[in-house]
């Protein structure tokens, strides 16, 4: 016989995050919100890493540099072109990773008033645009029925568009659509890279994602022209990132 002696410790793990936010105020009576989260897995440390050799930093070119930058520039845009017929509030969100936590905390602790929210565009992963079939997908097209017309309302849009209607999926629009906002999620697609090391800068189509961004740019201009959007529900998904891949 033997005895077998064990010590275990169990308490809470904290950890602090911060969500970067811009606002251009106009006085206007609509906001609309643009987010990414620029978060990523660091070293793995988390076990969210599909990276299964020795450990190294993950840049996460894609995941979401490419959305982070995108959030940037469009805010430049919108500051230029001097439109005043809304507010805008631009988001970088933290803890996305860890389960859309930053987000999530945003819209239980807003900085104005969600009711004033015309609509919300999430940009997560839009700097892999596939060159053989130039096809971007756009999430929460159920979110309002104005979205039907506001998408495709260009003779020729600069790629090829795949409709997922559901206002939730595993990123940061699916807090804003839980408070009853629109929403639309733009996304160039999954690939070998996602939560390793190898997504870094290199692999990036850098002039695909200037095609989205003036898109988006294009889009909001639009939508500006028409009265307040319509929320409706749409079906639920899963939500975690990990689903993401599968």
């Amino acid at each position: 016989t033997w005895d077998l002696h064990l010590k275990t410790e169990q308490g809470d793990k904290i950890r602090k995050g911060h969500n970067v936010v811009g606002y251009i105020n106009n006085g206007a009576a609509v906001t609309i919100v643009l987010g990414a989260h620029y978060d990523h897995l660091g070293y793995g440390e988390d076990h969210n890493s599909r990276h299964t050799g020795d450990a190294a930093i993950h840049n996460g070119a894609d995941d979401n540099a490419s959305g982070t930058a995108a959030l940037v520039e469009l805010a430049r845009m919108l500051k230029k072109n001097g439109s005043t017929s809304s507010n805008y509030l631009f988001i970088a969100f933290s803890g996305e990773e860890l389960g859309l936590y930053g987000s999530k905390y945003f819209t239980e602790h807003p900085t104005i008033n969600l009711k004033e929210v015309n609509f919300m565009v999430n940009m997560d992963m839009i700097g892999r645009f596939n060159d053989s079939s130039k096809t971007i997908t756009i999430g929460g097209f159920g979110t309002s029925p104005a979205w039907s017309t506001l998408l495709y309302a260009e003779k020729k849009i600069p790629f090829q568009v795949k409709i997922d209607s559901s206002g939730t999926g595993p990123s940061d629009h699916t807090s804003f659509y839980r408070k009853d906002i629109p929403v639309l999620f733009f996304f160039t697609g999954l690939h070998s890279d996602y939560h390793k090391p190898s997504d870094d800068f290199d692999k990036i189509n850098y002039e695909a994602e200037v095609l989205v961004v003036n898109y988006i740019s294009r889009l909001i201009a639009r939508a500006e022209k028409q009265n307040k959007l319509a929320f409706q529900k749409t079906r639920e998904q899963q939500t975690t990132t990990s689903a993401r891949f599968t």
